[in-house]
C-alpha cells in the first residue's frame, strides 16, 4: 500500500470474491470526465450476485440507458454468465439488443473498479466487504475525472450490512486515498423487494457539515430508486448502517414473536387465516405477520409457500442480529431480548440451515407438546 493512505483494515487472505484475480495489478482505465445525469454514457460496475445482488442487478439492467454499460463481479462465475444470458433473453424480447451487448463479466473487483465509474456492492458481511475494498485500494485508483467533486467522482455504493465502524473505515480509506466517494446504503425489503424493486435503502454520506454532505446524497438518490422505491438519508458514513441494524434487530424480534403467537392460536384451536386476519387488522400486525407470515395460505409468495426456501435465511439474520449486539455493546446500550433471540436462531440454523428465518415457527412447532401442527403449515 502506498504511504499516506491510511488503510486501517486488511484483506483476508484467501478473498471470497473472485476467482484469485485479485493480487495483481491492472493497468488503470483512461481517465474521462462525465456527469451523472441519464443521458451521458456511464459505465457501471455491480459486485455480488446473491440472493439480493442478482434481482437488484437485473432492475439496474433494465433502468439505465441501453447505451451505458454495467460490468459485473460475483465470486460464481457461472452466476455470472448466467445474469449475462438473462439479460440478452430479456432484451432481445424488448426488442432492445445493446442491453445485452453492454454487459461485460469482470475477473476481479479491482479490475470492475478501474473501468467503473459507479460501483454497487451487495456482499454477505464484513470479511467480504473489507477483503473487496483492500484489493480495490491496492495499489490507488487513479481519479476517473480531472475536477474531483462529489458530482464527478468514481462513486461507490455499499448497500452490504456490516458494522459502522467498519464501513467508516473504508470510507475513510476510499476518501483519503482519492478513490472516489463512498456511501453505505443497506436496503430493507427482502428478496421480494429486491425482485419487485421496492426497496427501503437507509443511506449514509460522509459528513462536511455535521449532517452528511447534501450534493452527495443527491447524486446516490436517483441512482438508488433505479433498484428500490424509498432512500432515507439517515446522516453521515455509517448512519445508514446503524439504521438498518436498527431494523433488523426489531426484525428478529418480531419474526420469533409472530412464530410464537401463530403457533399459540393455533394450539388454541384458532384457523390460522382466521388468526392471521384478526392480527393484521389489529395492534400485533407487523411486516412478519403481514408480508412474510410462517404458515402457508398467507402471504402470497412468501417464503412459507415453498418450504421456506429463496428468503432471508436463518444464517443471515443471526449475523446482523450480532452486528446489532455488537454495535450495542460498543456504544453501552442494552438489549434485553438480543441473547435469547440469539440462541433461537442458533438452535434453528442447526435444524434448518439455509431457509428463510420465518422458518422459526416450524421450529417452534415441532417443540410444542400438544402435538398441533398447522393445516396449512404442512
Amino acid at each position: 500500500m502506498r504511504a499516506g493512505v491510511p488503510i486501517r483494515f486488511s484483506p483476508s487472505r484467501l478473498c471470497i470474491i473472485g476467482n484469485g484475480g485479485l493480487t495483481g495489478s491492472t493497468t488503470p482505465a483512461a481517465r474521462r470526465d462525465f456527469s451523472a445525469t441519464a443521458s451521458t454514457w456511464t459505465t457501471w460496475g455491480f459486485i455480488g450476485l446473491g440472493r439480493m445482488g442478482y434481482p437488484m442487478a437485473l432492475n439496474l439492467r433494465a433502468k439505465i440507458p441501453e447505451s451505458d454499460n454495467l460490468i459485473i463481479h460475483d465470486q460464481n462465475r457461472e452466476l455470472s454468465q448466467k445474469f449475462k444470458e438473462e439479460v440478452g433473453i430479456a432484451a432481445a424480447g424488448a426488442g432492445a439488443k445493446g442491453k445485452a451487448n453492454a454487459i461485460e463479466v469482470s475477473d476481479s473487483p479491482r479490475e470492475l473498479a478501474e473501468k467503473s465509474e459507479i460501483i454497487i456492492s451487495v456482499l454477505p458481511g464484513p470479511p467480504h466487504v473489507k477483503s473487496v475494498f483492500g484489493h480495490i485500494l491496492n495499489p490507488r485508483l487513479s481519479p476517473i475525472s480531472e475536477t474531483i467533486s462529489a458530482e464527478t467522482d468514481r462513486l461507490f455504493i455499499d448497500c452490504s450490512t456490516i458494522d459502522p465502524t467498519s464501513s467508516t473505515e473504508i470510507a475513510n480509506a476510499v476518501h483519503s486515498s482519492s478513490s472516489g466517494r463512498f456511501v453505505d446504503a443497506p436496503m430493507s425489503g427482502g428478496v421480494v423487494g429486491a425482485r419487485a424493486s421496492t426497496l427501503t435503502f437507509m443511506l449514509g454520506c460522509p459528513t462536511h457539515n455535521g449532517n452528511g454532505d447534501g450534493k452527495l446524497a443527491a447524486r446516490v438518490t436517483p441512482i438508488l430508486q433505479l433498484m428500490g422505491s424509498k432512500v432515507v438519508h439517515m446522516g453521515t458514513s455509517g448512519m445508514g448502517l446503524a439504521g438498518k441494524l436498527a431494523n433488523n434487530y426489531l426484525l428478529a424480534i418480531s419474526n420469533i414473536a409472530t412464530a410464537e403467537a401463530m403457533n399459540l392460536g393455533v394450539g388454541l384451536g384458532l384457523d390460522p387465516v382466521q388468526l392471521a386476519d384478526l392480527i393484521n387488522g389489529s395492534s400485533g400486525q407487523c411486516w412478519s405477520s403481514k408480508i412474510n407470515n410462517p404458515i402457508k395460505g398467507i402471504s402470497p409468495g412468501a417464503p412459507a409457500e415453498r418450504d421456506f426456501e429463496g428468503g432471508f435465511s436463518v444464517g443471515l439474520m443471526k449475523k446482523d442480529l450480532g452486528l446489532a449486539m455488537k454495535a450495542a455493546r460498543e456504544h453501552g446500550v442494552e438489549l434485553e431480548l438480543a441473547r435469547r433471540a440469539e440462541d433461537v436462531y442458533e438452535d434453528v440454523e442447526e435444524e434448518e440451515r439455509g431457509k428463510d428465518f420465518s422458518v422459526v415457527y416450524r421450529w417452534l412447532e415441532g417443540r410444542s407438546t400438544g402435538g398441533h401442527r398447522s393445516r396449512r403449515g404442512r
